[in-house]
């Protein structure tokens, strides 16, 4: 695997595999890697030629009062896991190479990024869409591999691909979770064991709007009071968004339909979590064109 540090060389790389007509597929990450980011790799693995992967940390996806300072780091573990996967090019640039002095573009993505956790966290998805336009600018990738488990982020992506019509596929992969439920998060090592339990209530929140979707319950309404239900017997756990939404727009929507995101996040102590269920039909992109296909 090579490690590569700067933007020169990790182009010179990528436009040298392009050169071979080999497909390419990219895992963009922040590091602290775990079994989620893996399945990423895996399906990257097994659809393309060769599989870049990227470390960085994005100082501007994170506001003043975030967590970026105590963000996880385990850069050694992390290329330890992504060699043993059969990663090819690893990309590791630091905030002066991605940022150098007097870089002031930014890429917003107007309407999508003020929703669901854009609304919790003014400036997040700017800060995503301008990392993920220079990194996809850098890498070139054909296919590029997102987790459902940021799912308002992939909606906020693939208006950004569409609309600066970059030629890269968006490919979305299923949540992992934990053996009791909770879906794999790299903030997840921030919680004690208490927290741990409590925030258990996210994944029981969003089964038990599945089995009401399932019954036949199709009201917003009444699908997001039964999830506040499950969260008012976790007092511990403050909610910060319980919502339906279509993918495409993440706009509220009034009655459930098969293919909308039912999503909610809360604070465990002093920790944000974010989880949600694609009803019925995994991976159905509800409006505004084609399917998001959900790899199984």
């Amino acid at each position: 695997m090579q490690i590569l540090k700067t933007v020169a060389e990790m182009k010179a790389a990528c436009r040298a595999i392009s050169r071979t007509e080999k497909k390419s597929g990219f895992v963009p990450t922040m590091g602290a890697l775990h079994a989620g980011h893996i399945s990423l790799v895996r399906t990257a693995r097994q659809q393309c030629d060769v599989v870049a992967a990227s470390i960085f940390v994005n100082p501007v996806q994170f506001a003043p009062n975030e967590d970026l300072a105590k963000y996880p780091r385990t850069l050694q573990e992390d290329c330890r896991m992504l060699e043993a996967e059969g990663v090819d090019l690893l990309f590791t640039p630091d905030a002066a190479e991605m940022y150098p002095t007097g870089a002031s573009t930014v890429v917003n993505v107007a309407a999508l990024s003020g929703r669901l956790d854009g609304a919790s966290r003014p400036g997040h998805f700017q800060g995503v869409a301008t990392v993920v336009a220079k990194l996809f600018h850098i890498v070139a990738p054909d296919k590029a591999y997102f987790g459902q488990k940021d799912a308002a982020q992939v909606a906020v992506l693939r208006q950004m691909v569409r609309d600066l019509d970059m030629d890269v596929a968006l490919i979305v992969c299923p949540i992992v979770r934990e053996t009791d439920g909770l879906a794999l998060s790299s903030r997840n090592r921030y919680l004690g064991a208490a927290e741990r339990q409590q925030a258990l209530a996210l994944q029981r929140s969003l089964q038990q709007v599945e089995r009401l979707f399932a019954q036949g319950e199709r009201s917003s309404k009444k699908l997001i009071a039964a999830a506040q239900q499950v969260f008012a017997a976790e007092p511990a756990a403050r909610v910060d968004y319980i919502t339906l939404v279509d993918w495409a727009t993440l706009l509220q929507v009034e009655i459930a339909a098969p293919g909308h995101l039912f999503a909610v996040a809360a604070w465990i102590g002093a920790t944000r979590l974010i989880d949600n269920v694609i009803l019925s039909r995994p991976g159905f992109l509800a409006s505004g064109g084609d399917e998001v296909k959900v790899v199984e």
